[in-house]
């Protein structure tokens, strides 16, 4: 797995350089950094400019890229034991996706589940949630409703984001709880929320149309963080 980009590969150098085999370097390092690197067990290639433009199909890797493990999925069951999980109901933009793992690393989530999609591209997520996602456990299921009923049966509390909902800092979030975020466009279909226990809902300071979905989860998250 390819990704690209100084801050995520710089997470992974930092905390999980084992999981690296091969840094290529499209750019000049100080001789300390370049040394520190050297001692880590990693394979280092120095490359061109246009090879690197080339390994990440022009995008900016800013002269930082690197050949990593796989990522594994894991086995949504595994979460039943945990307490705080977030399930995105058919979110597609890969930004969107990756943002909300960094978020949700940073707000005490435990675990986080993609449904609805047939295909998740894990390279650009794990580029856009800066290298959180190794430390974000995050499975893939494809059907919702048995999922939450898995965790309505080991004692979870359900909530749904809904600009008609409750207002958040109305609730009190339940020790084991499932935040659901709807897809960027529909939001939450209406045979989904009415199988969620609670819908909640960000009181805003002037009428608007609505916040974007890694921001309004950004949000819902702290306020659910117990």
């Amino acid at each position: 797995m390819l990704i690209y980009a100084k801050q995520p590969i710089y997470y992974l150098i930092n905390h999980y350089p084992q999981k690296i085999k091969t840094l290529y370097l499209a750019r000049e390092l100080e001789k300390k950094e370049y040394s520190r690197f050297m001692k880590m067990g990693f394979e280092i290639k120095r490359i061109p400019n246009e090879a690197a433009v080339k390994m990440s199909k022009n995008a900016n890797h800013q002269g930082f890229l690197a050949e990593v493990e796989d990522y594994k999925l894991h086995n949504y069951q595994t979460f039943l034991n945990k307490e705080f999980i977030l399930v995105l109901a058919g979110l597609t933009d890969v930004g969107n996706i990756g943002a909300l793992i960094r978020s949700a690393y940073a707000l005490g989530v435990d675990g986080v589940i993609v449904t609805g999609v047939k295909h998740l591209n894990i390279e650009p997520i794990l580029r856009t949630s800066t290298g959180a996602l190794f430390d974000m456990p995050l499975a893939v299921e494809q059907n919702i409703h048995n999922l939450l009923n898995d965790f309505k049966m080991s004692g979870f509390v359900t909530y749904g984001a809904d600009m008609d909902g409750v207002d958040i800092c109305e609730v009190r979030p339940a020790q084991k709880r499932v935040l659901v975020l709807g897809n960027e466009g529909e939001g939450l279909t209406a045979r989904l929320s009415s199988k969620l226990d609670t819908i909640v809902s960000i009181k805003m300071a002037h009428d608007f149309d609505s916040l974007n979905v890694s921001v309004a989860g950004g949000i819902l998250m702290q306020r659910m963080w117990v």
